[in-house]
């Protein structure tokens, strides 16, 4: 069974960066995929971005050349670096890995979860 523990989170204003950490426990991440997700108020869960087993990554549109995903094996950590934040990224954001090295954008496609780290940009 693996843990998993988001920090990072905080309060900021716009254009502002942010770099979210995602710690693993009780299972090696290597070779295993990983991805973030945020939720919004009022809003479902979605995928923010992802990286596979082979340090293949992928984005969604919204967040794509302002967001990077990176990952430490030795560490057993993911990171999520975030550049010019905007209000629109204010969210609660999820850390995830699932029992194949493919990655996923679906929810329902992530067996482990964080608790969230809760993200405000505002002015």
């Amino acid at each position: 069974q693996v843990q998993l523990a988001e920090s990072g989170g905080g309060s900021v204003q716009p254009g502002a960066s942010l770099r979210l950490s995602c710690a693993a426990s009780g299972r090696t991440i290597n070779n295993y995929a990983m991805g973030w997700f945020r939720q919004a108020p009022g809003k479902e869960r979605e995928f923010v971005a992802s990286i596979n087993g082979y340090g293949v990554t992928n984005y969604a549109d919204s967040v794509k050349g302002r967001l990077t995903i990176s990952r430490n094996n030795a560490a057993n950590t993911v990171y999520l670096q975030m550049n010019s934040l905007e209000p629109e990224d204010t969210a609660l954001y999820y850390c995830a890995t699932r029992k194949s090295s493919y990655a996923s954008i679906s929810v329902k496609d992530y067996a482990y979860w964080g608790q969230g780290t809760q993200v405000t940009v505002s002015s």
